[in-house]
């Protein structure tokens, strides 16, 4: 049993941004599949069931996603965590593997380290960076260009068929077949 995370912020204002691209992931697993959501506020997120897995978007905003993780996998008792997440570190189209290490400054990751250690997957979506570093917040908070915007759907589809390998492949041949540098 896994509980696969889409990190993003909720309401409208923010769905189409890069820094809800872990919501867009889940969004594609849940197309593809039968699934049921099964909510609950004491999740503070949208809850589905996929077999014997669960998919989770964290209501808190990005800052307190660790809040919403940690009360599904503590009351599913769920050992294996997959964060799927923007990365700015990244080009845009690039899809990176990394199991446990340092949050790199993003506060999504930051709150689920406090919550529940940094020994999970990490899905990482390249988003690109902004020209100078004071602009990362306007940055992440905007939507795609419309040239990104032309690739995006390839690029979700791709990081969703790797989340769904990693539930019945090794991390290391998953990270292996789908890893990418960029330029979907």
């Amino acid at each position: 049993m896994m509980l696969i995370v889409g990190l993003g912020n909720p309401g409208s204002a923010y769905a189409q941004t890069r820094h809800n691209i872990g919501f867009m992931v889940i969004d594609e697993i849940c197309r593809r599949h039968s699934v049921h959501n099964i909510s609950k506020s004491s999740f503070e997120g949208e809850l589905f069931k996929m077999g014997s897995h669960f998919l989770l978007k964290p209501l808190t905003f990005m800052n307190l996603s660790g809040r919403s993780i940690l009360a599904v996998k503590n009351f599913y008792k769920i050992d294996e965590v997959i964060v799927i997440h923007d990365d700015l570190d990244l080009p845009f189209g690039a899809l990176r593997f990394k199991s446990g290490g340092g949050h790199g400054g993003h506060n999504g990751l930051k709150s689920t380290d406090a919550a529940i250690s940094p020994q999970y997957i990490r899905v990482r979506m390249g988003i690109g960076k902004p020209e100078h570093k004071s602009q990362v917040a306007d940055y992440v908070l905007h939507p795609f260009s419309p040239d990104e915007q032309k690739r995006l759907t390839e690029w979700i589809e791709v990081a969703a068929d790797a989340v769904e390998k990693l539930l019945t492949q090794t991390y290391s041949d998953v990270a292996a077949k789908y890893s990418r540098k960029g330029g979907i």
